[in-house]
């Protein structure tokens, strides 16, 4: 039964119950059950979500590292001359200095998307997040690689030298400055990888949206 006083509207309920019951029919109340695929795959996100939130702990202090160990990398040697002082610093060589700057923009561009990560923890089915932290993975993924690389080279040509442009190897003598500069190649290339793990992971679960 229905009745209307003003704005305001009432449905009476029980009447029309018990007329069904009346009737001699069963009441029957409808429940709508939680789809089980959509409860899947929010378990099934979140806990991308959440190795995505460990990978980037481990890119951080891998870039950070590697800013840290390269921009620490100085040695001297114990005999010098009146005129001459036989040093190797990283900002002797420009590639080193780019390496440094690059990883500290890397490992500060980590440490900001912590947050959106976790709101993909909270929130597995949001796609903004996503798709900004795979956007912005993708650009620090190349700036990663263009100091890895860089670096990389100028650490071999430190080791090896090369004959033909008359570059000698500086390691035999700078041994702890080649060890270091070597390390945080490594660990910048460890940073490389894990943002294609990232990047993957979050295209995979925008795919699955």
């Amino acid at each position: 039964m229905k009745s209307t006083s003003g704005d305001s509207t009432t449905i009476n309920i029980s009447e029309s119950r018990n007329k069904t019951v009346a009737k001699g029919e069963t009441p029957y109340v409808r429940i709508q059950a939680a789809h089980p695929m959509h409860d899947q795959k929010g378990g099934w996100k979140k806990g991308i979500s959440i190795f995505d939130f460990i990978l980037r702990l481990g890119a951080t202090a891998a870039a950070l590292g590697a800013a840290i160990a390269m921009g620490s990398s100085e040695q001297t040697l114990p005999f010098f001359t009146q005129f001459f002082q036989f040093q190797a610093s990283y900002d002797d060589l420009p590639t080193f200095m780019f390496f440094v700057i690059g990883m500290g923009i890397v490992g500060a561009y980590l440490v900001l998307s912590l947050p959106f990560s976790i709101v993909t923890i909270v929130r597995p089915h949001a796609v903004a997040p996503r798709l900004l932290l795979l956007i912005f993975d993708t650009l620090a993924l190349t700036l990663n690689t263009s100091c890895a690389a860089s670096a990389a080279a100028i650490v071999y040509l430190a080791h090896n030298g090369n004959s033909d442009a008359n570059w000698l190897a500086i390691c035999q003598q700078f041994g702890d400055f080649c060890q270091q500069s070597s390390g945080a190649v490594v660990s910048a290339f460890v940073a490389v990888v894990i943002f294609v793990i990232l990047i993957l992971l979050s295209a995979s679960a925008l795919r699955k949206v």
